[in-house]
């Protein structure tokens, strides 16, 4: 199973000079954990809603400060062609719950973002209890 049959292909992301109140915001609105961060379009990070509660109060922020200030600058992909199981061995290696997907190796175009529950919901499946297991020894790292 190829990574673009699973992943969330609305890509959107938060510009680097935008404030942590807007990234809180805009995940809020969004029902989302987690935005990609972009300058001039060209992506530089991401921001979850665990870096915006932890760094922002850890390194005495303000809501009115950089989201590029509590971002993580480094940007962990896949490509949408990849299989899913080294999708998953790369989560879990990275000990990430999502990834940024880009179209090819080539262009590396944003296209979207995987999550471990966008696999997981595919997942449900009994027929392949191999993948069912992979997602598992992912998730373990997380408790």
């Amino acid at each position: 199973m190829q990574v673009k049959s699973l992943m969330s292909s609305k890509p959107e992301y938060i510009d680097a000079n935008a404030t942590i109140r807007e990234a809180a915001q805009r995940l809020a609105e969004d029902d989302r954990g987690f935005t990609p961060v972009a300058e001039r379009e060209r992506l530089v990070g991401v921001v979850t809603d665990r870096d915006i509660a932890l760094r922002s109060l850890a390194n005495g922020k303000t809501a009115d400060d950089k989201v590029s200030s509590v971002m993580s600058g480094k940007v962990l992909y896949c490509y949408e062609d990849e299989d899913v199981k080294d999708v998953l061995q790369n989560m879990f290696q990275n000990s990430v719950q999502r990834l940024i997907v880009l179209n090819n190796r080539t262009n590396k175009d944003f296209v979207g973002v995987i999550s471990l529950s966008d696999i997981a919901e595919k997942c449900e499946n009994p027929s392949d209890p191999e993948m069912m297991q992979r997602v598992v020894h992912c998730c373990r790292q997380y408790h």
